[in-house]
């Protein structure tokens, strides 16, 4: 691999950047390979032969460009048979791969994070060579936001038996079985998720941070994970949403985002992350930062569990400093409900200004493996990408004794199952994975089952008692009733591994708060807890003394009915040793919070109950945040808190204001009257907040007051939200200041842009573009769809789609419709030229037709019914439903012709053909000078409500200035002619196709 465009020239040698190595006594370190046996490793794993499986990730590229397409990234196998620390024997397994970032060993194959999707390339006789294609396991891990860096990596196996992984906030995901529908699909906005390989369910386990990229677990089985910015340490807690450097949490109502596990920094937060990096040849850091740890950006994480360091090093948590080339050490210690990291001096330093350390690991002897992306500048590559070189160090202390793995290789479930109790955790996890791969292949779990139960009664220590719960989970055993017995244990890791296992096969809600599919089945025939289960879990969250065991059922609560939860929530609230947890409160909060709509009577007797203010607050709130629907359940609210304790009368007040703090002018709930004279006469502290409330009920707050909210960094995203809301309506003199101000904030980036370009702020397009890649993915379409309701702005997108400041991608049909209908030549052949040719002219219809006619006939190769979907997804959905999936814009296609050929694509190829009155498109040009497109859905004399592709807007007709309905479709010409043709054929197959898809790939057939 030649195509170098790292400007600085070579990296030095290998052995030179070994002896650059700075080591505490009596470790040495070793060059177990490098180019050009490997180049750029992006993630390392073992096998249970002692092999490295090394991904090699080639399509990554310099910032300008994203991603190299042309290049294939490949996963390459290294032995070193001897353990002496060099590599043997190299074998490339596959080179197909794009955009791979992890490749895990296990199953008979290969697991592959390849985003959008998570890959398994089957070899099962253990050949090396792939006994075929790979199959799509899950997709919808999103790639196409300017921060690449962030997307999906990082497979390992947990001691839960799931697979694991990572995902950054800037890319996130909506993951989900192939063809499985949004209802379906698991939104996740930053974090670590879990995929069963043979349930085939994928879950959130815990949202936020910034960019994960790095996991292990302590000898006890707590996960946790290593992360950019904003804190470096995390406790990866299940139902967890944590901090997040920017952008809004995946579910509205986490009023208090998780802070990270640690006590330190590895900056100086004074001088800000991006002044803590090094220059690229390492010659300075920001004041304090090379003190205090070298940097913000971390990559890899090991718990160090082996047998070749010393005994000191034990359960030590290590991860690689990415600019400040070195490795962090930190002392985790159990605190409250978690564990906190404390920081511990550096552990080894490395003076290659070209070291970018990727992924950490011990090997079977014990030695530490460090993989080396070799490049220079910072993490982003924006100055270019090295892709011929890449290095693996080995790290040792004295001289490792070698583990015959080799002699193993061929030996049976009796021979693996002892080394499950192995000290040395590498030979351990590697057994229970390899027993688990056995019986998954058709080994009898049964026997295997008996002797670990007999294996954990004899076990002396809470360590080997877990090893033989997790083995006996992964051959298939751990039954329920054994389980609860386990609750019962002397030791809480037991007792909180009890309690995960219990629930761990029951379905988990939406981390959004929606209503899903998967959350409905909890009515159904074995998806719901025994009572007995229910019950001990209400005994342990009132009794248990542990605030870990307390943890994991607050963890549970996600998973219950809702009587259930209000039964064990109940007892959770009770425990006032919890309000001051840093974890508890936010964990119950959010098992609790659909109980605020689905059951108000039940949250309101919470409220009143709770030991813990804060819950007590948020369910104040989140009913404040009702007010205007369900005014009512206030009024029940403040009856049953009415003779309550000052204290808890001031938590609700707090609540209410929290939830109404971005309104200008509200009406007094009901209630309030009688509430407010309690509060007085109680003599409690809450004068304040009584008299800005009451403020709002009568007069109403000042815009000044409301601006400051809006810029208030440490209030929460739905009063800001709120707040800027109300500025826009009320237009005051400072509105475009804060709009402006508030593009560079990461809660309101979004709603501030959109706001600058509806009140035509002459800023507000080069904002746009330029802000644009620091935009979700969900929030981008609004975005689209206001550049293109006027001219100048209209032709500033087209320029940012040129530049490629704005994918391409994102730019649709519909948008490109629309900016033709400014009548501009000028503007219309600048589309053409950089989106392509959008509308053909009207001679050419039948030659089109005849065209796609052809397409969707051929025999060769098979269509995929599932990609097709994808592509419906994707360009028909935001409009037309098909099989209850998909918006209101256009008619329901489920009912529809479309089986005939002919007649679809009489209707795509030239939609205006014939138009239904209820779907004709209306054209408003308002005063402001915007042009917007949609449906009229209805007309009053005041207002004239319009369905665009992305919302609903109800406008004054003073704010209209011409209406337009041309005998034409909203749908746009030039559809299908804006596809690849292998995507065309693929969505017209899926349009005819007479039955949903099917979720698994495998079932999928034309």
């Amino acid at each position: 691999m030649t195509t170098n465009s790292e400007p600085r020239g070579e990296p030095p040698s290998p052995q030179v950047a070994a002896e650059g190595f700075k080591l505490p006594p009596g470790y040495q370190v070793s060059v177990l390979a490098a180019e050009p046996e490997i180049r750029q490793p992006i993630s390392i794993a073992h096998d249970f032969r002692g092999r490295l499986w090394v991904a090699e990730n080639y399509t990554y590229a310099e910032s300008q460009i994203g991603f190299a397409r042309q290049f294939n990234d490949r996963i390459v196998i290294l032995a070193d048979d001897d353990q002496d620390g060099r590599v043997d024997r190299r074998t490339v397994f596959w080179d197909q791969a794009k955009f791979l970032t992890s490749a895990l060993p296990g199953r008979g194959g290969v697991f592959l994070m390849c985003p959008p999707q998570l890959l398994f390339v089957p070899d099962r006789n253990g050949d090396d060579v792939p006994d075929g294609p790979p199959e799509v396991l899950l997709d919808g891990f999103n790639t196409t936001t300017g921060n690449r860096h962030t997307w999906a990596n990082g497979l390992k196996w947990g001691p839960d038996g799931w697979l694991w992984g990572r995902v950054g906030i800037s890319s996130g995901a909506h993951m989900g079985v192939p063809g499985a529908t949004p209802e379906a699909r698991v939104e996740m906005r930053g974090g670590i998720w879990r995929y069963h390989p043979e349930r085939r369910v994928v879950e959130a386990v815990c949202q936020g941070t910034t960019n994960p990229w790095g996991m292990d677990w302590n000898e006890l089985g707590e996960p946790f994970f290593i992360n950019t910015v904003i804190g470096h340490l995390w406790h990866a807690i299940p139902g967890a949403h944590f901090q997040r450097m920017h952008g809004e949490d995946v579910h509205p109502h986490s009023y208090v985002l998780i802070p990270q596990h640690a006590d330190h920094y590895h900056f100086d937060t004074g001088a800000g992350w991006t002044k803590s990096r090094a220059a690229y040849d390492g010659s300075s850091f920001a004041a304090g930062s090379d003190a205090l740890g070298g940097g913000h950006a971390h990559c890899g994480l090991m718990i160090y569990l082996g047998a070749n360091w010393p005994e000191s090093t034990r359960g030590r948590l290590f991860t690689i400093n990415f600019h400040g080339r070195r490795l962090n050490q930190e002392r985790l210690e159990r605190v409250g409900s978690g564990y906190v990291g404390f920081h511990e001096p550096d552990f080894l330093s490395v003076g290659d200004p070209w070291f970018r350390g990727i992924d950490v690991l011990y090997g079977p002897e014990g030695g530490v493996i460090l993989s080396d992306w070799s490049d220079t500048g910072e993490c982003h590559d924006h100055d270019g990408v090295h892709r011929s070189s890449g290095r693996l160090y080995r790290v040792t202390y004295g001289t490792p004794t070698r583990v015959p793995v080799a002699d193993w290789v061929r030996q049976g479930p009796g021979e693996w199952l002892p080394r499950v109790f192995s000290t040395n955790q590498w030979v351990a996890r590697q057994a229970r994975q390899r027993l688990a791969d056995l019986v998954a292949a058709g080994a009898p779990g049964g026997p295997l089952q008996k002797e670990l139960k007999t294996a954990f009664d004899r076990a002396k220590t809470a360590s080997e008692k877990l090893q033989a719960l997790w083995a006996w989970r992964a051959t298939g055993g751990a039954s329920p009733e054994w389980l609860l017995e386990l609750t019962s244990d002397s030791h809480e890791s037991i007792r909180s591994w009890a309690v995960r296992l219990l629930v761990d096969d029951w379905p988990l809600d939406d981390p959004a708060g929606r209503p899903t599919q998967v959350a409905a089945q909890r009515s159904q025939a074995g998806q719901s807890p025994s009572q007995a289960v229910v019950q001990r879990l209400v005994e342990l969250a009132g009794k248990d003394p542990s605030g870990l065991v307390r943890l994991y059922v607050a963890s549970a609560l996600q998973r219950l009915s809702y009587p259930d939860r209000v039964r064990v929530a109940t007892a959770l609230l009770g425990r006032a040793e919890d309000a001051r947890d840093p974890n508890l409160p936010p964990l119950i909060w959010l098992g609790i919070v659909p109980l605020v709509e689905a059951d108000p009577s039940a949250a309101i007797a919470l409220a009143r109950d709770s030991q813990l203010p804060q819950v007590r607050e948020w369910i104040a709130r989140r009913m404040g945040e009702g007010l205007e629907q369900h005014p009512e359940e206030l009024g029940r609210l403040f009856a049953a808190l009415q003779e309550s304790s000052p204290a808890a009368q001031g938590d609700v007040l707090r609540g209410l204001r929290a939830a109404l703090r971005g309104w200008r002018k509200a009406p007094a709930p009901p209630g309030w009257s009688a509430f407010a004279g309690r509060v007085r006469a109680s003599g409690g502290d809450s004068a304040g907040l009584m008299q800005e409330l009451e403020v709002l009920f009568g007069e109403g707050r000042a815009l000044e007051e409301v601006r400051r909210v809006v810029l208030d960094s440490q209030a929460g995203p739905w009063e800001r939200r709120q707040a800027l809301k109300t500025l826009l309506e009320a237009r005051p003199e400072f509105l475009r200041a804060v709009l402006r101000t508030a593009a560079d904030d990461g809660i309101l980036r979004s709603a501030a842009l959109l706001g600058l370009l509806e009140v035509g702020d002459p800023e507000a397009t080069k904002l746009t573009v330029s802000r644009y890649q620091w935009v979700g993915l969900e929030e981008r379409p609004a975005l689209v769809g206001a550049l293109v309701a006027r001219p100048d702005s209209a032709t500033a997108l087209v320029e940012a789609l040129a530049s490629g400041a704005i994918p391409k991608a994102d730019l649709t049909p519909f948008h490109a419709r629309q900016i033709l209908g400014f009548k501009n030549a000028e503007l219309s052949a600048r589309l053409t030229e950089v989106w392509g040719l959008a509308v053909q002219p009207v001679a050419d219809k039948e030659r089109i037709k005849q065209h796609f006619r052809e397409l969707a006939r051929e025999n060769s190769p098979p269509v995929d019914l599932i990609q097709g979907h994808q592509v419906y997804q994707r360009v028909c959905a935001s409009c037309h439903k098909l099989y209850g999936e998909g918006g209101v814009v256009g008619p329901d296609l489920t009912g529809s012709g479309r089986a005939d050929l002919d007649y679809l694509l009489d209707h795509v190829v030239d939609p205006s053909s014939l138009v239904p009155a209820d779907y004709r498109l209306t054209i408003l040009t308002l005063k402001d000078g915007r042009v917007l497109n949609g449906v009229l859905k209805q007309q009053t004399p005041r207002t004239v409500t319009l369905q665009t592709q992305n919302e609903v807007l109800v406008l004054e007709r003073s704010e209209v200035l011409e209406q337009e309905q041309p005998a034409q479709s909203l749908m746009p010409e030039g559809l299908l002619e804006s596809l690849a043709s292998g995507d065309a054929r693929n969505l017209l197959a899926y349009l005819r196709h007479p039955t949903p898809v099917p979720l698994r790939r495998s079932d999928a057939t034309p």
